[in-house]
């Protein structure tokens, strides 16, 4: 029979929590990639926008939570990064925009901080 410490449990999960966000920020960066390449009119455009969506409210409600232990300055930098990829996101959705390079851009950086 395994025995693990509590420490041992914690560590692992929070690693997995990070592996997860990184594999989401995967995926949205391959799909802004096929968007960009398709156009803004493009079924990839409205998927890859409201994959980015999904991913980015869920986020942002996540580090407004009290129970986010991310010091308190780094999750409001967060949140107002989010804010800026969902506005983003919501200008190129609406076709006054085509920043696909930003979008990706912005979600490579956040991506390769988690660590």
């Amino acid at each position: 029979m395994y025995q693990f410490s509590y420490a041992d449990i914690q560590t692992d999960s929070i690693a997995d929590a990070k592996d997860r966000e990184r594999q989401l920020l995967d995926r949205s960066i391959d799909l802004l990639h096929a968007a960009r390449d398709a156009g803004v009119n493009s079924l990839q455009s409205v998927e890859a926008i409201h994959f980015l969506h999904r991913i980015w409210t869920t986020f942002i409600e996540d580090l407004g939570s009290s129970e986010n232990e991310l010091p308190k300055e780094l999750r409001a930098n967060l949140i107002s990064i989010g804010l800026w990829l969902l506005r983003e996101a919501e200008s190129v959705r609406q076709g006054t925009s085509d920043n696909f390079e930003g979008l990706i851009e912005v979600s490579q950086i956040i991506r390769d901080g988690i660590q």
